[in-house]
């Protein structure tokens, strides 16, 4: 029986490792692969070619939306799942334009998660119910004509999204520079070319507009603890 290959993206140690171990006990499934940031996916799915990834959002370096935007360049036969804390419609409607086929959130049962990976394999997409309820609400909204059809965010390129990241993370031109393999003065480039898009005129600014549209984490937003990551099982 051929088993189906998943790549594992999520930055909380015990919790893939909780994740992995709950895979493995449907002897269909082999985890090919653990990452621990975005770019580590992008860089893991490349060499492995996964057919399912279930992919975090909150993620250092790279998140999960925009590493899903970029896997999927590369391999777009993958499957996305999102397996996530987060259910607010940003986040949602984000990952399914970057691709996701799939959205759970971490408090999903066994059943649910192995239902959710046999379900994109047959070409579906499957949501959690609270998912997708407020996808439909979601989608209702932006078909409104009082509601733009595009935000800024959907004109950065790829690397304009990644220096955005890690400006807001606190990093300075040089160590982007180094962790992205560019040059100081490309990363210059990238940040005046942010905030012209943008009109935001300062690293503050960045990293308000990099909350709000959900390119790194909001310390208010929910955590879950590993107990509570799927757990459900019967």
């Amino acid at each position: 029986m051929k088993q189906t290959t998943i790549l594992l993206a999520e930055d909380h140690t015990i919790v893939r490792k909780g994740i992995r171990t709950m895979l493995e006990l449907d002897k269909s499934f082999l985890v090919i692969g653990e990452a621990r940031d975005g770019h580590q996916a992008v860089s893991l799915a490349r060499t492995h070619k996964p057919d399912v990834v279930l992919m975090d959002i909150a993620m250092p370096k790279l998140n999960g939306l925009e590493a899903t935007r970029q896997l999927l360049k590369i391999l777009p036969r993958a499957k996305v799942i999102i397996l996530s804390a987060y259910n607010d419609d940003n986040y949602i409607s984000k990952a399914v334009d970057n691709g996701a086929v799939g959205y759970l959130l971490k408090q999903s049962s066994v059943e649910d998660v192995c239902r959710a990976i046999r379900e994109v394999l047959q070409g579906h997409t499957f949501f959690s119910h609270k998912i997708a309820v407020r996808l439909q609400h979601f989608n209702a909204r932006r078909k409104s004509p009082d509601q733009p059809l595009a935000t800024q965010a959907a004109l950065l390129t790829s690397r304009e999204v990644e220096v955005l990241q890690l400006v807001a993370e606190g990093s300075a031109n040089k160590q982007i520079a180094a962790y992205l393999s560019i040059s100081i003065k490309t990363v210059e480039k990238h940040r005046t070319s942010l905030m012209k898009k943008l009109n935001i005129h300062d690293t503050a600014g960045l990293t308000r507009y990099a909350i709000s549209e959900g390119v790194i984490e909001n310390s208010s937003q929910p955590t879950v603890a590993a107990k509570d990551v799927v757990i459900t099982v019967k």
